[in-house]
């Protein structure tokens, strides 16, 4: 009899994205936040130790829409960094379609508006590029599927995360999903988006939550306080914790940290057991 841990969702990781972390972007700069770079490293080592079929990414910097969340179609993607100045950092993935399509067949079961309709770019946006700039390093034998956010609300991102669990058991895929998403952007007063009382107030919550994977209070923290914060992967987080859902976890907070005004966390999950 087969094990149900030993495909579907067998794990997950809670990662930033500052194109800035990347040596070739930063020029140096990346070395204030080392702490960060050391523990995305563990994270990938975790990511390659699980040896997965499919890498489920979801990106708020993929195509976003209100009503719908997009899936990239196709084959075969490419991204890099040019936009800030490092073209020479690049990666070409391929996408597994059938896992796609079966993550469609369970989002119209759930009643979930998702599904590969409507791409304005195909290229890999820097949500997806940062997190496989890793994982390359470490692990390269997977396919990708990239996922958008959307306008819906936290517990329809929580459905939607089911429903790629479901679609990863249903194909027998062994997955892991990558939340990629930075905390809040209004941290410190010489920040880029500069501050306010609720970014510290966010930071120090979401990682709580995140280290303990509480998941069930992601869908407490109220829009208008996640909008004061300013706060980038929240939704990418409440996804990953809907594909999570029943499963037992060995769980670890890895990194936070503040200095650039933005908030950059990270946490992972390895499924033990269902």
């Amino acid at each position: 009899m087969d094990n149900r841990a030993d495909y579907g969702i067998i794990g997950g990781v809670m990662v930033p994205h500052p194109p800035l972390i990347v040596p070739e972007v930063g020029r140096g700069g990346e070395k204030i936040i080392e702490e960060t770079t050391k523990a995305y490293e563990k994270a990938a080592d975790l990511i390659a130790a699980l040896k997965p079929d499919t890498i489920v990414i979801s990106s708020p910097h993929s195509i976003l829409y209100r009503d719908y969340f997009h899936i990239s179609p196709g084959s075969r993607a490419y991204g890099d960094l040019a936009r800030f100045g490092a073209a020479e950092v690049s990666a070409e993935v391929e996408y597994d379609t059938e896992m796609v399509a079966a993550i469609e067949r369970a989002a119209q079961i759930a009643s979930l508006h998702a599904g590969t309709q409507g791409e304005r770019d195909p290229q890999l946006d820097h949500g997806t590029m940062v997190p496989l700039y890793f994982i390359l390093k470490k692990y390269a034998s997977f396919k990708l599927v990239r996922i958008g956010l959307s306008g819906f609300d936290l517990q329809t991102h929580f459905n939607m995360g089911k429903a790629i669990a479901e679609a990863a058991f249903r194909s027998v895929r062994r997955t892991v999903f990558v939340a990629s998403g930075d905390l809040s952007h209004k941290l410190q007063p010489d920040g880029p988006y500069g501050f306010d009382p609720m970014g510290p107030v966010y930071d120090a919550r979401i990682m709580d939550v995140m280290s303990r994977a509480a998941f069930d209070e992601l869908l407490d923290f109220n829009e208008d306080f996640l909008e004061q914060a300013a706060e980038c992967g929240h939704r990418s987080f409440v996804m990953m914790a809907g594909a999570l859902e029943g499963k037992s976890l060995e769980t670890e907070c890895l990194s936070h940290q503040d200095v650039t005004g933005v908030g950059y966390g990270i946490c992972t999950y390895k499924v033990v057991e269902e």
